[in-house]
């Protein structure tokens, strides 16, 4: 296991000193690259992965795939056009051990994986991460005839365990309730094409979140010759259907990060200024694409243009009232700009994020509030009344979004100081020079 180190340091937020006008380039989608990864390590031959994004969890999936038997090799792509990986398929074996950190697209897409391995796989990792659900994954891999031992050390369910691989898995139907994570579908979808019989998602519990995330896996197995059957294309709803069958080598260019260029958008609506996020694509199955609503409502404007999407603020930041259920992972910088606004604003459908990197709800509310903020939890999600805040120290609970949904804050309010920035290497490499830069600082 690798506990990530305590880091109780403490970074002056940069307060803006009026309106922001920037270019910035942000890094690859992790999303994006941990399923290239997967799908790539599960094709007939090999492939390139073009512009990845390197960062905790998605140097934690390469390296997980490593030890599995996967060829990655980092280099420049074959017509010399910048950073790109190889990726070449071989036997996936065992005995290895897997290091997920506290990346939930790890610990829930490679035990699919490792029950195609030859040998034992066992997965361990951050301390957070044996609080973080996982038997969604577990459950439906042993009904489609994968044996799991999850009880040697801690509860049954979650971390640390261990998928004795016996180099193919008869797959089929399954019933699951996803309604903790839609990684426990995607898991299972990404690996189907392997299975024997394919699989069959069922999703039998409550709503389920984060649906952009699942749209976004259907498209990349389609892309790489995958048969996938699912509700957006006239099928049955909650059943998701893959059909055996082999997966193609491909080269492909991941997007920027949506989701990251949060709370550079954030800082145009807070100061009233104008920044273009370059490379912005016109469809996308990215939660992020969401912000350009959003934040729209929230009183600023935006163009897609040929340099990128052109994010202008107004000067003037409402409240919002807004269901966030399929976009979950922007509440923390949406929440940081309505602590902001003129008008009170309730973020809906997020229970969800109480099992996120941390309790995001209770932690958003409680470091807002220590600033002077007025934030209530409500059962899917928080109630936030504008306050006049002040400085203090932001707590990020090794949580990224928490990270930066301070440095938002600290763009309006002095002294607000953001404790262990550097958990922002999670997805975001680099974000205090980002930040900085485009301050001009």
């Amino acid at each position: 296991m690798t506990e990530t180190p305590a880091n109780t340091a403490l970074w002056p937020a940069p307060h803006a000193s009026g309106a922001v006008t920037a270019t910035v380039h942000v890094p690859g989608s992790k999303s994006v690259t941990n399923r290239a990864l997967v799908l790539a390590a599960l094709a007939a031959e090999p492939g390139w992965l073009r512009r990845p994004l390197r960062s905790r969890d998605t140097l934690l999936m390469a390296s997980a795939l490593r030890t599995m038997g996967v060829g990655i090799e980092e280099g420049v792509g074959p017509d010399g056009s910048g950073e790109a990986w190889r990726v070449i398929p071989s036997g996936l074996r065992g005995p290895a051990t897997v290091d997920v950190g506290n990346a939930g697209t790890v610990m829930r897409f490679l035990p699919p994986v490792a029950a195609l391995a030859d040998g034992p796989i066992r997965f361990d990792g951050d301390p957070r991460s044996y609080e973080r659900p996982l038997n969604g994954v577990i459950d439906a891999l042993r009904v489609l005839g994968a044996r799991i031992d999850d009880t040697t050390v801690g509860a049954p369910g979650a971390l640390p365990l261990t998928v004795h691989g016996g180099g193919a898995l008869e797959g089929g139907r399954v019933e699951i309730d996803a309604s903790s994570s839609s990684q426990f579908v995607s898991a299972l979808l990404l690996s189907g094409p392997r299975f024997n019989q394919g699989v069959e998602v069922r999703h039998v519990g409550g709503a389920l979140p984060s649906m952009p995330h699942i749209r976004m896996t259907v498209d990349m197995l389609r892309a790489i010759g995958a048969q996938v059957d699912e509700p957006e294309s006239g099928g049955e709803p909650n059943v998701w259907r893959v059909t055996p069958g082999a997966l193609l080598g491909r080269d492909l260019t991941v997007e920027p990060d949506l989701s990251n260029a949060q709370p550079f958008l954030a800082a145009a609506l807070v100061t009233g200024g104008t920044v273009t996020i370059p490379d912005w694509p016109t469809r996308t199955t990215q939660p992020g694409d969401a912000l350009r609503q959003i934040f729209t409502e929230m009183g600023g404007s935006c163009e897609l243009t040929e340099q990128g999407l052109v994010f202008t603020g107004s000067g003037s930041i409402h409240g919002i009232d807004v269901d966030l259920g399929e976009v979950g992972e922007l509440t923390p910088g949406i929440a940081a700009v309505a602590a902001l606004a003129d008008s009170p604003s309730t973020l809906r459908g997020v229970a969800h994020l109480r099992l996120h990197e941390t309790d995001r709800l209770a932690a958003l509310t409680k470091e807002i509030n220590e600033l002077g903020g007025d934030v209530t939890e409500t059962a899917d999600g928080l109630h936030i009344r504008p306050r006049r805040l002040h400085g203090g120290v932001f707590h990020t609970y090794d949580d990224h979004r928490m990270a930066t949904a301070g440095a938002i804050i600290g763009l309006a309010v002095k002294d607000v100081q953001i404790e262990n920035v550097a958990t922002t290497a999670k997805t975001l490499p680099d974000f205090p020079e980002l930040w900085t830069g485009m301050l001009g600082n």
